[in-house]
């Protein structure tokens, strides 16, 4: 299998890897830190966050390649993760609730930003 034929989810301290054609689960790793999950696909290298801890996963095989706990620097997992080679997933879609006139705005974000509908 190539990395091109995978799509990597990150859940509560877990990082999947699926099959991008037919969903099922090549690989999962739970030897991570519990909490929100930021990745980023750097070339060969699964970039994951979680907890405060960044590992380094191959992404072929969901194998810890390194870590660092990053001690200091907080317990969150961070809204993106950047590469000279990428950039992490943002969420395709964020909402927005005015609280004045009950408005909602529907936004892209990311790669194809801007206002999806409003109402």
């Amino acid at each position: 299998m190539t990395i091109d034929e995978l799509i990597f989810i990150g859940l509560n301290g877990y990082a999947l890897a699926l099959n991008r054609d037919t969903g099922e689960i090549v690989w999962s790793n739970n030897n991570l830190e519990s909490g929100p999950v930021t990745m980023l696909l750097d070339g060969d290298q699964l970039i994951v966050s979680t907890g405060g801890y960044i590992f380094c996963l191959d992404p072929l095989t969901g194998e810890v390649q390194w870590n660092n706990p990053l001690k200091g620097y907080g317990l969150a997992a961070p809204t993106a993760i950047v590469s000279a080679r990428g950039q992490s997933a943002q969420p395709l879609v964020s909402f927005h609730q005015a609280s004045d006139d009950a408005t909602t705005t529907v936004v892209a974000t990311g790669v194809a930003a801007g206002v999806v509908s409003s109402s």
